[in-house]
């Protein structure tokens, strides 16, 4: 059974989403970031960038193995699973691409946002019109791509499990989906999932 090491973040959604979308059995660590948990020498020695989430699968190849960083989680898990991923090169392609694109800006961006309306008022204007300025463009650029196709890489794939972590916090991102009527019908679609809301169900803090 798959140990997720995780809190209840965009992050930790992803994976618990993920594990549930591809029916592979696991136990939750919570790691409580609220109190520095993630800085035990017993978590680094699984995640040495101090972060959540993380894995350990006793059933790996060749034994147990740890995987650290949401997006090396998904690709290791949608290739245990063999789901989610697909075979054919120019569709995995694209699933890499969207996956990527949310590791490099649909989560880095808006985290940034919910930093900035987290510090005083008097020292958050610049950096909040800066990056709500780019997630706003982030959501345009998932609303334009959601348009011609029904999931961001065509089929459903671990590129949606890891923008719909985010995508989860929009109200904090101060976005209103009505705004972006694709990013909201393929949101919805999404929530829908019996597994996606299995996902989300679990404890994780």
């Amino acid at each position: 059974m798959i140990e997720l090491y995780a809190w209840n973040t965009p992050n930790g959604r992803k994976i618990s989403v993920a594990l549930e979308e591809m029916n592979l059995p696991y136990r939750v660590r919570t790691v409580d970031i609220t109190k520095g948990e993630q800085f035990d020498p017993a978590f680094l020695a699984i995640s040495p960038n101090n972060r959540i989430p993380a894995i350990v699968d006793p059933d790996g190849p060749g034994g147990s193995i740890s995987v650290f960083e949401s997006g090396a989680i998904l690709l290791y898990l949608a290739e245990k699973s063999g789901r989610f991923l697909p075979a054919d090169p120019r569709q995995r392609m694209a699933v890499l691409e969207w996956l990527m694109w949310q590791m490099g800006g649909f989560g880095p961006m808006p985290g940034q946002v919910h930093h900035f309306l987290g510090v005083a008022e008097k020292d958050r204007a610049y950096g909040l019109e800066r990056y709500l300025k780019e997630t706003h463009r982030l959501y345009g650029v998932l609303d334009r791509r959601l348009a011609a196709a029904e999931f961001v890489a065509g089929a459903l794939s671990i590129a949606d499990f890891a923008i719909l972590g985010w995508a989860w916090r929009h109200e904090r991102h101060q976005v209103d989906l009505a705004d972006y009527p694709q990013v909201k019908r393929w949101y919805d679609t999404m929530m829908a999932r019996p597994a996606v809301r299995r996902g989300f169900d679990v404890a994780l803090s």
